[in-house]
């Protein structure tokens, strides 16, 4: 098994959930799932009411499967302009609001252990951190409906362990995940440089999180 990164020529598998999705199988992928507390709702609400807008402003509906592809087909600048979504997301996770239960070395070591589980027969397993409140991971090797069936795998059985664990019932990560197809060997490393520094991005202890990198 090995990594490999997006090939144009290659057929493309667009699917939607909540969110749109377009991936390559067998292609490598950068996942992130967050706690179901990790966002509170009016945020996430007004989040995606401005992305929305901001799409629709540029003749793109955010409604329809193929609006990422029409993403890439903007000018580099109007690119670089719709990235501040992302990083503004990605800045209220880091913000750890919620429970923030994986602050706990006990409660993470269940998402190291299901993450490495399988790692050399099911798929290859890049770098990952488990944060407080969300995870971020590397992963190749698996077919489409594989990687999507394997992250639910992860969830379900995470979930389930972590509330026995602390006692209590009800839905532990949020429903959707953000995965995004690696394109080529640069982003691969920025994905690789964005997970060894998000501790450090969040102001967290070395305590409060776990970080595996695969050697070279």
């Amino acid at each position: 098994m090995s990594f490999r990164f997006f090939d144009p020529l290659a057929p493309l598998t667009i699917t939607q959930g909540h969110l749109p999705h377009w991936d390559q199988a067998g292609a490598t992928y950068f996942i992130t799932w967050r706690t179901a507390d990790s966002i509170p709702k009016a945020v996430w609400e007004q989040w995606r009411q401005r992305r929305n807008v901001w799409l629709l402003d540029r003749g793109i509906d955010p409604q329809q499967r193929d609006w990422r592809l029409r993403v890439e087909g903007l000018s580099e600048m109007e690119r670089g302009d719709f990235r501040q979504f992302t990083a503004e997301l990605e800045s209220e996770v880091d913000a750890c609001h919620g429970a923030c239960v994986l602050c706990s070395s006990r409660l993470r070591q269940i998402v190291v252990d299901s993450l490495r589980l399988f790692d050399g027969q099911r798929y290859t397993l890049g770098d990952f951190v488990v944060m407080p409140n969300h995870v971020h991971v590397l992963v190749g090797g698996l077919a489409r409906e594989a990687m999507l069936a394997q992250v639910k795998e992860w969830k379900r059985w995470t979930a389930r362990q972590i509330n026995t664990t602390l006692g209590q019932r009800g839905r532990f990560w949020q429903d959707e995940s953000f995965d995004h197809l690696v394109r080529n060997e640069a982003a691969f490393m920025k994905f690789r440089r964005y997970i060894a520094e998000n501790p450090a991005k969040a102001g967290l202890k070395d305590a409060d999180f776990s970080f595996w990198q695969r050697a070279d």
